[in-house]
Parts: structure tokens; C-alpha cells; sequence
């Protein structure tokens, strides 16, 4: 059976599936970048927890990271833009994740422009998706 932090963690995954970007999941940078871009969603960090006593529960605000990557030409900075848009409003679709989550809140990005040896350079930036849920145990 699954834990808590794993399913919600799957159900941001399966929120960013019908966006153009290819999205995966703690995948290593892959030599082609698509043509609508890149989402690599890494598990992040759940922090330490709020403990609330009788009955015992963990609240939890868990920081997973976006690393989302575009490699289009001149278009690249428009690309890019339209897609940290997507990302805005497919999170903002469901804060709640199907009910998973008390809320998610997506950070603001903080973009870089990674140079290529040889190819266009990838502009790229990490987007700190804060999850908020409850679980019975730090293990649950």
C-alpha cells in the first residue's frame, strides 16, 4: 500500500500529464529536450511535520521541486512562459489533488539559461510545489 507523501506525489504527477511538456518523474535530464518543453518532478523534501495530538496526526509541508526546461530557438523565452502558465493553471485547476492534499501552492520560478556546447541553450527553472497533507504517521 502506498504512503501518503507517494500517493500524493503521483497525483501531482498524473495533474501535469495532459500538458504539452513531456513530464516525468525523478528522471535524469535526457539528451533531446521536446519541443514543448520538460517537467521533471522530484520528490523534494517533506520537512519536519506539525504534530497535533488526540487523535495523533502529522501535517506536513512537503517542498517538491519542478525542474521545468525549454530548448526552442528563437521562440524559447515564449515557449517558456506558456508553459510555467500551464503548470499555473493545471495546479490551480485542483489545489486539492482529488482531495489528497489540504492545498498546494506553487512558488514563484526562478529561471537560468543553461548553455550547450554545439546546440541552443536551455532555459530552465525550478518551481517549489508546496503540498499540504496530513498523515497518522511519520511512515503513513
Amino acid at each position: 500500500m502506498p504512503t501518503t507523501r507517494e500517493t500524493v506525489l503521483t497525483a501531482l504527477h498524473a495533474r501535469l500529464q495532459p500538458l504539452a511538456a513531456l513530464t516525468l518523474c525523478d528522471e535524469v535530464l535526457p539528451e533531446r529536450i521536446p519541443t514543448a518543453g520538460l517537467i521533471i518532478l522530484r520528490d523534494g523534501q517533506p520537512g519536519e511535520p506539525e504534530v497535533t495530538l488526540s487523535p495523533l496526526r502529522y501535517h506536513y509541508q512537503h517542498r517538491a521541486e519542478l525542474e521545468v526546461v525549454v530548448q526552442a530557438g528563437s521562440g524559447r523565452a515564449s515557449v517558456f512562459d506558456d508553459l510555467i502558465a500551464a503548470i499555473g493553471t493545471a495546479l490551480e485547476a485542483d489545489r486539492t489533488l482529488g482531495g489528497l492534499c489540504d492545498w498546494v501552492e506553487p512558488e514563484a520560478p526562478a529561471s537560468v539559461d543553461l548553455p550547450v556546447e554545439g546546440a541552443a541553450a536551455l532555459k530552465a527553472a525550478v518551481i517549489t510545489v508546496v503540498l499540504h497533507y496530513t498523515t497518522t504517521g511519520p511512515l503513513a
